[in-house]
């Protein structure tokens, strides 16, 4: 069964969302190095996904600091454990690369740790922007760094 695909309007863009039902497998900013276009056999409709767009709404309003939505990435073993870590997080807060190795008992995968996170295919939801380098730098972001930031802000993470 092909997946289904929607817009939502955000604070950082226009958000593409794709998913079966009710559960979300893809979620995409409108530009960065992870942005992504519909499959040639997804199926536009625009009422998808409502639940995943009324809980990233209230999260944008403030109203909602950690979703409950039904998710599927996919991605090998090794992507989905830092996935899992990453969902982990708690709002407000970040973790470093190395953090996120060391949770995974893969102390030495800091880079892949990095790469892992570099395809997350569901930002915001798992919140892979919650993740900074060793020294609390913004590091790169599927999204773009001014998204990454806005989001950190939005959740009083930084200043």
């Amino acid at each position: 069964m092909p997946l289904e695909y929607t817009y939502m309007d955000s604070p950082v863009g226009q958000l593409l969302l794709a998913g079966r039902g009710e559960v979300l497998h893809y979620l995409s900013f409108p530009s960065g190095k992870m942005c992504f276009q519909p499959q040639p056999d997804w199926h536009h409709h625009t009422a998808a996904l409502k639940q995943a767009k009324h809980q990233i709404d209230a999260y944008f309003s403030g109203q909602l600091k950690q979703f409950n939505l039904a998710i599927a990435p996919q991605g090998t073993e090794f992507q989905m454990q830092v996935l899992g870590a990453l969902q982990k997080i708690p709002f407000g807060q970040t973790r470093s690369y190395k953090d996120i190795a060391q949770f995974i008992d893969r102390p030495k995968a800091v880079r892949a740790v990095g790469a892992a996170n570099g395809r997350n295919p569901i930002p915001i939801i798992i919140p892979c922007h919650r993740v900074v380098g060793a020294d609390g730098s913004l590091t790169g972001f599927g999204g773009g760094l001014d998204t990454k930031l806005f989001l950190l802000r939005l959740e009083g993470a930084i200043d």
